[in-house]
């Protein structure tokens, strides 16, 4: 079956498999910070990489966004904060002062935070012990579809920040000009297209009380998170393809490897150096769908 449907594919007692395509425009999708912050790549082929953590902070920061001030849709991993501290907040919302067995406290953090619900956290702590999750929603490492060129450029700062950095043993033309401030390197890719798959387990959403509501924010969130990630270092970014294959039996009914097979792109001939989402073709085969498995487009 082919037919798209508008609810298999937010039903949290299916198995889900979908494919994400995403691009960058003269920008760093994600630095390597073993590498001086370049574009992370895969070194044989050379093809550009982006980490799956990378595009769960992207969902958690529009989740957080978009309905963050929700009961049930708190974000558990926030940049500068100390995971020990949110952890003993949930502890004083639901006991006495007296630290629950890890099972209990587990639920307390399902039932707080959106992204543990979806992703899982490693919470065994010596602090507030609230045990592991195993989330349902998670993701490979995004990888181009053609080898990237990466590009560096020289940066400079203008304005000094303090006095101490007006360097008076310079010599010739430096000297003349004390005001020169820093310079600095700044990496980018003038365009690739990024292919990730990703996978919902239902049997981890019924451990961890995910439900319809997540998922169908899970699939809005990978559309519209770029318009929130917007910063000079990450060019333009967008949402090109999300496919979603559903399934009826919460086991599958079909080996994932085989309908990612379906979602076929390529770069178009005669065109040397892509530049945008148009110079690739995206070929969906829906013909012949295996018995119980629905495709729903949600981009592309």
């Amino acid at each position: 079956m082919t037919t798209e449907t508008a609810t298999n594919h937010t039903d949290p007692g299916r198995r889900h498999d979908f494919v994400l395509l995403f691009d960058v425009r003269d920008g760093n999708p994600n630095g390597d910070p073993d590498a001086g912050n370049a574009p992370r790549l895969d070194p044989d082929t050379m093809h550009g990489l982006v980490t799956d953590v990378a595009i769960k902070r992207k969902v958690r920061d529009y989740v957080d966004a978009a309905r963050g001030a929700e009961q049930r849709y708190k974000i558990y991993v926030q940049r500068e904060s100390y995971l020990t501290d949110t952890r003993a907040r949930v502890f004083g919302d639901h006991s006495d002062g007296s630290d629950p067995e890890p099972a209990t406290a587990r639920e307390w953090m399902c039932d707080e935070f959106y992204d543990v619900r979806m992703f899982g956290a490693v919470m065994s702590m010596r602090e507030k012990n609230s045990g592991q999750v195993r989330g349902p929603a998670q993701f490979t490492f995004a990888r181009s579809i053609d080898p990237i060129l990466h590009l560096e450029h020289t940066i400079g700062r203008v304005a000094l920040e303090t006095r101490g950095e007006r360097a008076e043993q310079r010599d010739g033309d430096e000297r003349q000009a004390p005001t020169h401030g820093t310079l600095g390197r700044k990496s980018t890719v003038p365009y690739a297209l990024y292919l990730a798959h990703g996978f919902f387990n239902p049997h981890f959403a019924a451990q961890t009380g995910a439900d319809a509501d997540d998922l169908a924010l899970f699939w809005t969130a990978l559309q519209m998170m770029w318009d929130l990630d917007r910063s000079a270092a990450r060019g333009l970014m967008a949402c090109r393809g999300l496919f979603v294959f559903s399934h009826q039996s919460p086991l599958g009914n079909a080996p994932a490897s085989t309908l990612f097979d379906r979602i076929r792109v390529a770069r178009r001939e005669h065109v040397d150096s892509p530049r945008s989402s148009a110079d690739y073709s995206v070929e969906v085969d829906e013909e012949g769908m295996p018995e119980g498995v629905t495709l729903t487009r949600l981009v592309g």
